[in-house]
């Protein structure tokens, strides 16, 4: 299957001869490979550095949360009662109260702060969790929407606003440094709508990614809470004027779904593209030619194994007996980023023949060069990816669209010339009727109201009236 043809199932496909993930037994669910869940520790590994310069630590909270503690946050219960799993008997017994797996922590963290927090002195109060979450989803994707998924959620509280809308703004920009610097995922950071808003919220800010078929995928959100969540658990502090007042409390958080969004960013019809950076094998060493009855070849790829293991590289020897085509193929699907072959005519040139796995050509590098080489070429690496993928997402943005019937048409003239129909620019009124017309004409939702707009929208595209922003709209995942 081509991306061309049907990008979901190529991007299935991939998933799954790439040996990144496998679906389980449970409806929704799907097991991470070990190659899938190091992509997934890679990204914790780099969020956590980021977490420690902050101060912020690490803890964990209970999966399963009393009903009675939704019941104290009606907006937040209303906006996950849909797709809550509960907990309501064990063995034959019916438990006195319904328990439900976590959707998000907000409620078991804010039952704990209200304990934790007395005093000015105990803010802000900062801590992360990573942890499995559930949101009975009807329709999945495996990594993008699963009914059980992975992710690190970030809950703060503070003395006043200002803070918490610091730390708010904090971490979607490091969000955004993650996927920009780290996945070469470029990312549109903006303020959702109201109607996007996370359940309980005052503000919700987000970075959304445009996939190579166009459509958007969010990619990390952080909350601005208020005092909603303060007012309903009680979480109070006394001022330094003696008073008791509530915290400002924020939440954050990324998830697995950036696994798919790098997959669905950088990979080819060959398979996987992983930038350097996060990628399981970083160098494939592969002799080639009659390389059995020349035991040096081998000789000398276990020893530039040894030396770019003790680099800190993440480096596979493949000397198994699959034929140099049927490796070559599977490592390109795999997406390691350098593969080296080395067969007797190179060991006798002193040189070996090196593969980028997001260029065409090989090139021959002398065994003398060849360190230094791969240092460059994996630096190199990741900054083209993310130069493509901006290229890419300039291409497919669309900024004079000002009426429904232009989006419609635009719409169509894409399905008649097999071209994505992208990001698209548009004024809005601030009326949910507006948001809701678009998605009911069109499939596309609002994405986010950029802090970068390109060009001030005026009109509204539905209403004609005025427009009171300026918002990116997309088909999502």
């Amino acid at each position: 299957m081509t991306q061309k043809n049907d990008f979901t199932e190529w991007y299935i496909q991939t998933i799954q001869k790439a040996e990144l993930m496998a679906y389980s037994p449970v409806k929704g669910s799907i097991i991470f490979r070990p190659d899938g869940f190091e992509l997934w520790e890679h990204i914790q590994e780099e969020f956590n550095r980021f977490l420690k310069a902050e101060g912020i630590r690490n803890a964990y909270f209970p999966m399963l949360i009393p009903q009675s503690f939704f019941m104290k946050e009606a907006d937040h219960i209303e906006g996950f009662a849909p797709e809550l799993p509960w907990v309501t008997e064990v063995g034959n017994e019916k438990l006195e109260e319904p328990l439900a797996l976590r959707p998000t922590s907000e409620t078991m963290i804010g039952s704990a702060f209200s304990d934790w927090i007395n005093s000015y002195r105990d803010l802000p109060y900062e801590i992360n969790q990573w942890a499995n979450v559930f949101r009975w989803e009807k329709k999945t994707l495996p990594f993008l929407r699963t009914s059980e998924f992975l992710w690190q959620e970030g809950h703060t509280a503070h003395e006043g606003e200002e803070d918490a809308r610091q730390r708010t703004m904090r971490v979607l920009d490091e969000y955004a440094r993650l996927c920009e610097e780290f996945l070469a995922i470029p990312v549109y950071k903006g303020q959702k709508t109201p109607s996007e808003r996370f359940a309980g919220a005052v503000d919700t800010y987000s970075i959304e990614a445009m996939m190579k078929d166009g459509k958007a995928v969010q990619a990390g959100t952080s909350h601005y809470m208020g005092t909603k969540f303060a007012e309903a658990f009680d979480i109070t502090y006394l001022s330094k004027e003696n008073k008791h007042v509530h915290a400002h409390t924020t939440s954050w958080g990324v998830s697995t779904r950036l696994l798919g969004a790098l997959i669905m960013t950088h990979g080819d019809e060959n398979g996987l593209i992983f930038p350097p950076t996060i990628a399981p094998t970083q160098v494939v060493l592969m002799p080639v030619g009659p390389w059995k009855k020349n035991p040096a070849i081998l000789d000398k790829l276990t020893e530039l194994q040894t030396s770019f293991k003790a680099k800190g590289l993440r480096v596979r020897l493949d000397d198994s007996d699959n034929s140099p085509g049927f490796k070559f193929n599977e490592w390109e699907l795999k997406g390691a980023c350098l593969r080296i072959e080395c067969g007797p005519r190179d060991l006798e040139n002193g040189q070996v023949m090196v593969k980028i796995r997001d260029l065409a050509d090989k090139q021959a590098v002398a065994l003398t060069d060849l360190s230094a080489f791969v240092d460059e070429a994996l630096e190199a690496m990741t900054p083209r990816l993310l130069a493509a993928a901006n290229a890419r997402n300039r291409e497919n943005e669309y900024l004079d669209i000002d009426t429904l019937d232009a989006l419609k048409a635009h719409i169509e003239t894409c399905q008649k010339e097999d071209k994505v129909t992208g990001f698209v620019l548009i004024g809005w009124d601030g009326s949910e009727e507006t948001e809701a017309k678009i998605k009911e004409e069109t499939g596309f939702t609002t994405r986010n109201m950029p802090f970068d707009v390109p060009v001030e929208k005026t009109v509204d595209i539905v209403s004609g009236k005025p427009a009171k922003h300026t918002v990116w709209i997309a088909r999502a995942y």
